[in-house]
């Protein structure tokens, strides 16, 4: 028997005689952000089962002694609910009806693929999220730090109408905090004890923008195994983020602004209208202004969504709030590691403030994570920061060409590659499919890349 050590969001348990299967499907979960627990007989794993409650369980069909059916009975038995998928190297159609009578979610043939996996794990994790109630996430995660005029009046701003349900547009380049004033106006109002749902705008492809937002119902096409709520239902009584607003085609924002209308939508495959009260709160890093004249934002839903604006200044123009950032995000990141608290030298901070962050606070909020990671001792000094950016003297103040990587084209590409894939691994939470998806990557090519720079080691010890 054998469990991952690391902390992670969802608990598998691998149930299957052969040990190699038992790794790669743990190596494979381990990548998607889970943990999991291997037995080797279906006794101990019908064991592991009953002590410890699991989201989801693969368990192999040929084993000695008790068989995959037989654990499955019991474990059905013991709790109903849990996902259970069947696994066999010898796959027929009257084994797979008889795991599916007993209850099992699928029925998978050997040998095992990510197409096959991964699937499974992104429904668990949907359903996970659609039980969860965000009200329940605490406002310190979310706290909107600053000394600057301009920060002062983000909040008198969020202050004022956090309680009303007027809708908001908040535009700034990206980084500089959007979805952190989005939540604030969202615990602040009247419904936060209601559901807070984010909607990437700009990471749903065109075809499947329907049945995110509205949902559908069992049966609806293809690979539609059970219905799904979408994400408006999802908001009903509370609010919906639409981020990236401005990163949506023609066709999708004349969806979009259908339904802001209407407020009452129907599920893929279903004739049954369902009304909504959502309060939507939508951000973009785009002048919308500048889009409507090109022909490619829709003025009708500009207008539709600017009721209340919000504008986040980026963070080289508010300079003061660097040294109160570097201090938040050294003591959380502490706090996250079980760590002393870094402290950054003098000369460090006055680099900081010199930067021209294009990145904006969530640049900085990641460099300070790697900072952490990277720098044995207890101060971050200058020459720290250097050498993980490799900018030279003299280059603080030219822009977006601070930013060197190397000496050669091919090392600079490297280190780019290497930074820009953590950044964006950062900002979709770790997610595979979602930043694969976000940066125009196969979810295989990513994995190899992450292996390629190593990406994979550096996650686990910040989740350890």
């Amino acid at each position: 028997m054998s469990n991952s050590s690391n902390t992670k969001k969802y608990l598998a348990l691998i149930v299957d005689d052969e040990k190699s299967i038992c790794d790669t499907l743990a190596g494979v979960l381990s990548d998607e952000g889970w943990e999991s627990v291997s037995a080797y007989t279906g006794k101990d794993g019908l064991d592991i089962f009953k002590k410890q409650p699991v989201d989801l369980v693969f368990l192999d069909v040929w084993m000695k002694k008790m068989d995959g059916i037989q654990a499955l009975q019991k474990m059905k038995e013991i709790r109903e609910d849990t996902l259970i998928v069947v696994m066999s190297g010898h796959g027929n159609i009257e084994t797979a009806v008889k795991a599916t009578k007993l209850g099992a979610f699928d029925f998978l043939e050997k040998p095992l693929s990510l197409e096959k996996i991964l699937p499974i794990l992104d429904h668990i994790e949907t359903k996970k999220k659609e039980e969860k109630e965000p009200a329940s996430v605490a406002a310190k995660g979310y706290e909107l730090i600053g000394i600057s005029d301009d920060i002062a009046s983000v909040h008198r701003q969020i202050k004022m109408i956090a309680r009303r349900n007027s809708w908001v547009l908040i535009t700034g380049e990206n980084g500089t905090g959007k979805e952190v004033v989005a939540r604030n106006i969202h615990l602040q109002s009247l419904r936060a004890d209601k559901n807070f749902v984010a909607v990437n705008c700009a990471a749903i492809p065109e075809e499947l923008i329907e049945s995110e937002l509205f949902g559908y119902t069992k049966g609806a096409f293809t690979h539609a195994i059970q219905s799904k709520m979408g994400k408006f239902e999802l908001a009903h009584h509370g609010t919906l983020f639409l981020d990236e607003i401005g990163d949506m085609s023609l066709k999708t924002q004349a969806k979009i602004l259908r339904i802001l209308q209407e407020q009452s939508f129907q599920r893929l495959g279903d004739n049954k209208t369902i009304s909504v009260d959502v309060r939507v709160v939508a951000a973009t890093n785009k002048n919308l202004q500048e889009e409507i004249e090109r022909g490619s934002f829709r003025e009708d839903l500009f207008y539709r969504l600017k009721v209340i604006p919000i504008h986040m200044t980026p963070l080289r123009d508010r300079n003061e709030d660097i040294p109160v950032l570097c201090q938040h995000f050294l003591s959380r990141t502490a706090d996250e590691f079980g760590e002393e608290t870094k402290a950054m030298s003098e000369e460090a901070l006055e680099f900081f403030r010199h930067y021209h962050w294009p990145g904006n606070a969530r640049e900085l909020k990641n460099m300070i994570e790697r900072l952490c990671i990277m720098v044995p001792g207890t101060t971050i000094k200058e020459d720290d920061v250097r050498e993980l950016i490799a900018i030279k003297p003299g280059q603080e103040e030219q822009g977006s060409s601070m930013t060197v990587f190397g000496d050669t084209l091919k090392e600079a590409r490297s280190r780019f590659e290497k930074s820009f894939i953590i950044d964006k691994l950062e900002e979709n939470e770790w997610n595979i499919s979602k930043t694969a998806e976000a940066i125009g990557l196969e979810r295989s090519n990513l994995h190899r890349k992450m292996r390629l720079y190593d990406i994979e080691l550096k996650r686990r010890r910040l989740q350890n």
